[in-house]
């Protein structure tokens, strides 16, 4: 029998002309970021209790945050500051005890500290240091609010420590030790009535499998099979409430939402919340209540504005509570959406996911601006935005090279674009802009790439690779000069990225092989396509000086030098500049730029 939901979740009727009875602002971000050119908040965390909020703040670029605690009762800024610190701040229980983390000299996020609300932050203790350089630390707070979760992980491996909430002084407890390549993520649950660990991960998973353990499980020999192993099925993550589990999955490129019944007897139904359109993305989104009967997720597709539902477990029934506005005339059925796919070098089918205007020519006259990343098997998923528009209304379509090295079709297509097989991120690149060309969607010279940072350095190197297939390369904050970076251990990241590279200082195949596709290193005396780099000053992902001694030597090699351009922000960091105006002003740039190699029907 399903348990029952006391209370009423309905949400409340608001209306942005109406004042809202007993509201109040927590923050009032651009109150904060007057006076800077840039200005970021990090985290922002309310107490248990509900009377104080850790925020943190970053007012330069470079991604050092400032952590303050803010009273709500009062709206006074408490003396508990501390500075450089980056992620999440957690507070026990109690709210009483907050957790945060700092980055060593690399920006490497490598101690976890406990600090008691009120002390000198002098007396902060360090309740974890990570001290492998290739792996990054973090703490959070399961949603439940039972457990304090450490977590290590590089970008194969993972490790996590937990500890009760109300008992925040003392040691972490390791689920698991870590292994080389085990990956597992943990999240507190109740079943029948007991505490139970869910464990997602990849022993001899490939694409994850889902166990329990006890709560105080010590080994992967505790972990039972809940969801075993479905190799046409990427298990990515889990949250549990205490009706219901809900599983982030996906298939043939698409993301889904899985819902699993929690019953007195223990699991029950096991479905998928359903959607019509053809391409599209969903998630889950601000759950925050262990006892909450419904899911709060996101959904968007490439021709709608995100939209925020509500979805009742007991009575499966969406209620969409509120969708993107969009100003203006704006009418999503004048575009289409298409799932297409290329056929890559090797026999292997890359989608591609494809917005236009309704009833485009298919002729090869459509100027697409195609774009892609593949690294980190990080999923360029469909998504809407707005500006966006105003290249669809001048006739320009727009599409997604979902290739191998992100993680859209399960983790071996993470694992055939990474280390000795990067160079497939690449051709699977050329591959789908020749498709949308050979099947007239476009042609050659009317299609544009764009990449940024990792996905900068696929553009890169599609334009030394295949020049003659774009007629120009938007490149944002690129990583051009890999191999000058990755050869460098103290530079922020370097040791990290090695299991996502290979390590060139040790392996000669690895030199070789990075050097062979390194944007900057193959540079040559031919025409390329018209190149647009954009950095930041502050950036440190990518520093400033790769897209600017690229550009250099696309200048002094090219035969077409007058074609390469570098723009430079001098108050931004890697995610470029802040506030909403000043993006929209980057991006129009941007834009003007494609709009004006690519030409467009309307204005």
């Amino acid at each position: 029998m399903t348990r029952s939901h006391p209370r009423d979740w309905t949400p409340p009727s608001l209306d942005a002309d109406v004042d809202v009875p007993g509201e109040q602002v927590l923050l009032d971000v651009n109150e904060l970021a007057e006076g800077h050119e840039f200005f970021a908040l990090g985290t922002a965390s309310i107490s248990p209790d509900g009377t104080l909020l850790a925020f943190s703040t970053d007012a330069v670029g470079n991604e050092r945050f400032l952590l303050q605690v803010l009273d709500l009762r009062t709206g006074e800024v408490l003396p508990d500051e501390v500075p450089n610190t980056l992620g999440p701040a957690v507070w026990d229980r109690h709210g009483t005890v907050l957790f945060y983390t700092t980055v060593d000299d690399s920006w490497r996020p490598d101690k976890v500290w406990r600090h008691q609300l009120g002390q000198p932050v002098a007396d902060d203790v360090v309740v974890h240091h990570e001290q492998d350089e290739r792996f990054w630390t973090s703490v959070g707070r399961t949603r439940s609010d039972k457990l304090l979760v450490i977590g290590s992980g590089s970008k194969t491996t993972t490790e996590y420590r937990i500890r009760d909430a109300a008992d925040p002084v003392g040691e972490f407890r390791v689920v698991a030790p870590r292994r080389q390549g085990v990956e597992y993520g943990v999240e507190h649950a109740v079943v029948r009535g007991e505490d139970r660990l869910l464990v997602l991960h990849n022993e001899n998973a490939e694409n994850y499998a889902l166990a329990t353990a006890p709560i105080d499980a010590t080994s992967p020999d505790q972990w039972e099979p809940l969801l075993p192993h479905d190799p046409t099925i990427r298990l990515e993550d889990v949250d549990a409430f205490a009706t219901h589990l809900v599983v982030s999955q996906r298939s043939n490129g698409l993301t889904q939402l899985r819902v699993i019944e929690l019953t007195d007897d223990g699991l029950g139904d096991d479905y998928l919340i359903h959607f019509d359109d053809p391409v599209y993305t969903v998630g889950a989104a601000g759950n925050p209540e262990f006892h909450q009967p419904t899911i709060r997720l996101g959904y968007t597709t490439m021709a709608t504005p995100p939209a925020v539902y509500d979805y009742d477990v007991a009575t499966r029934e969406l209620t969409l509570l509120r969708q993107t506005p969009v100003l203006g005339d704006f009418d999503p059925t004048r575009y289409e959406q298409h799932r297409t796919w290329a056929t890559a070098e090797d026999g292997t089918a890359v989608p591609i996911s494809l917005v236009c205007p309704k009833g485009a020519p298919r002729d090869g006259t459509m100027p697409v601006l195609l774009y892609g990343y593949g690294s980190y098997e990080d999923s360029i998923d469909p998504y809407f935005t707005i500006s966006r528009l105003s290249l669809l209304d001048r006739g320009i379509g727009f599409a997604i090279a979902h290739v191998r090295g992100g993680g859209e079709m399960g983790r071996h297509w993470y694992d055939q674009g990474k280390l000795l097989h990067k160079a497939n991120t690449f051709t699977d690149f050329v591959a789908c802009a020749r498709h949308l060309a050979d099947t007239s969607w476009t042609s050659a010279d009317r299609i544009v790439a764009e990449g940024g940072s990792a996905g900068g350095l696929l553009v890169g190197a599609v334009a030394n690779l295949a020049p003659e297939a774009f007629r120009g390369i938007l490149a944002d904050v690129p990583f051009v000069d890999p191999l000058t970076t990755i050869l460098d251990p103290t530079l922020p990241l370097t040791v990290v990225e090695w299991e996502e590279w290979g390590n060139p200082l040790e392996d000669p195949e690895v030199y070789a092989y990075m050097k062979a596709y390194s944007p900057y290193e193959n540079v040559e005396a031919k025409r390329y396509p018209a190149i647009l780099a954009e950095t930041s000053l502050h950036d440190t992902r990518v520093f400033y000086v790769e897209p600017a001694k690229w550009v250099a030597k696309l200048r002094a090699t090219a035969l077409n030098p007058e074609d390469v351009l570098l723009k430079t922000e001098m108050s931004a960091g890697h995610g470029g500049v802040s506030g909403r105006y000043n993006a929209w002003r980057d991006r129009a740039f941007s834009y003007a730029w494609v709009i004006d190699l690519l030409g467009g029907s309307a204005s």
